[in-house]
């Protein structure tokens, strides 16, 4: 028996209610352990595993798979987190087989333009849903709003939600994988799974998986939810400052006056930046963004988390899999990872409805995957280096490349194409 390096820590996971809970499989002492549990373990209920569980439960009519799902957290918490998260157009349309109109957030805030510049210097590009025909290039919502919307869409299906808590590396035999959980007042027990999928991320200083690619960016990413003076709706801004990349996503609410900030920069001047009494923070991220929305007026939720990258080469190795911030975490710089994460999802929710529950499926998964996660990461990389190096000529060269952008528009659909899509196959 070996031991994955791909680890999944599961934690008290709440069920939906108690009936839920005790609707897990047991283990029957009078009966030896049966050669699995179910077809399919995921280990974190954040949006890429509910979506993956909603999937996989949509695809039953042509293939029956039992699937079980576990996560860290209480979900009341998670449903409260008020986190803005960017879903772009393409995954939209991949959610819209799970979250009918009436599930969708409400209170998610449609992208109608991105403005691209940097500040004291040359270049800006524009972005508009009108040069792709679309209605919106994607959405801002509450991750506590995601959540929510697809832990409804999930909880009507045959999906089984149980409380565990595992610290333990899976082990993996040629027909399963091994899972040490332990329940509430139950102890220890062995959970066997044919495949299992780890969906559980977190942030990048937080994570104990060993990756093929590991970035520190040295930054922390300031983030809280401000107000202006003189919004414009529906536009989402990308502000590349000598510090860091600076982004407002709107967020609408009365006066469509809220947008949801993230400002990345280095550790000490994030330290230094957090320390400040709202006004004078406000006074600064004003120097920095300058006087297009007019003035700032209000600041809160306030938070900040350290910058970098975790990546792993293959998302698969035997019978688990990793998808989303499992396996890959990205800068925030063009708001790539929650959608690579669906893509991962919804691809490998196609393989195990094509193959079944086999180690074939993840391996049709990973080749699926291969170009679409190998050019995303790449290209998030490449600008959260190339946009955070404080170098004069950098500037002046980083303008020609967002000018160069907006005067060669079949370069910029595609470059909008992909961060929309991604690249499907």
């Amino acid at each position: 028996m070996t031991s994955s390096p791909l680890s999944a820590t599961a934690s008290d996971v709440a069920s939906n209610t108690a009936a839920d809970a005790a609707a897990a499989p047991q283990p029957s002492p009078a009966a030896a352990a049966p050669p699995f549990d179910f077809d399919v373990t995921i280990v974190g209920a954040g949006p890429v595993g509910l979506a993956l569980a909603g999937w996989l439960a949509r695809r039953s009519a042509t293939r029956t798979l039992s699937v079980a799902l576990l996560d860290a957290r209480d979900p009341t918490r998670a449903q409260a987190d008020p986190r803005a998260i960017a879903v772009s157009h393409g995954s939209r349309v991949l959610l819209e087989s799970l979250l009918e109109p009436q599930r969708w957030p409400a209170d998610a805030c449609a992208i109608h333009r991105i403005h691209i510049s940097q500040h004291g210097q040359f270049g800006r590009a524009l972005i508009d849903r009108a040069e792709h025909g679309l209605s919106a290039l994607g959405y801002v919502a509450r991750y506590g709003s995601i959540v929510t919307a697809l832990a409804e869409a999930v909880s009507p299906t045959p999906t089984q939600w149980f409380p565990s808590t595992s610290a333990h590396t899976p082990a993996q035999t040629p027909d399963a994988v091994s899972l040490p959980i332990i329940r509430a007042g139950t102890g220890e027990r062995m959970l066997r799974t044919r495949i299992l999928v780890h969906a559980e991320g977190g942030l990048f200083s937080e994570q104990t998986a060993s990756p093929d690619t590991h970035r520190d960016y040295a930054q922390t990413a300031l983030v809280g939810v401000v107000s202006v003076s003189r919004p414009q709706p529906h536009v989402a801004w990308e502000r590349f400052t000598a510090t860091g990349p600076l982004a407002l996503l709107p967020l609408g609410g009365a006066g469509q006056t809220e947008f949801a900030l993230v400002w990345c920069c280095a550790p000490a001047e994030a330290a230094r930046r957090a320390a400040l009494a709202d006004a004078e923070l406000l006074a600064e991220l004003g120097q920095a963004f300058g006087e297009r929305m007019g003035r700032f007026t209000q600041i809160h939720s306030r938070a900040s988390f350290p910058l970098g990258l975790n990546a792993l080469d293959t998302p698969v190795q035997g019978r688990i899999a990793a998808i989303g911030n499992a396996a890959q975490t990205l800068h925030p710089v063009a708001g790539q990872g929650l959608n690579l994460g669906l893509r991962d999802a919804y691809a490998l929710a196609e393989a195990l409805a094509q193959h079944g529950a086999t180690p074939l499926a993840l391996t049709s998964f990973a080749q699926r995957r291969t170009l679409d996660r190998r050019l995303t990461i790449h290209a998030t990389d490449s600008l959260a280096r190339l946009f955070t190096l404080n170098y004069p000529a950098l500037g002046a060269l980083r303008g020609l490349a967002l000018t160069a952008l907006e005067c060669a528009p079949p370069v910029k659909t595609a470059l909008a194409r992909h961060m929309m899509f991604g690249q499907r196959r």
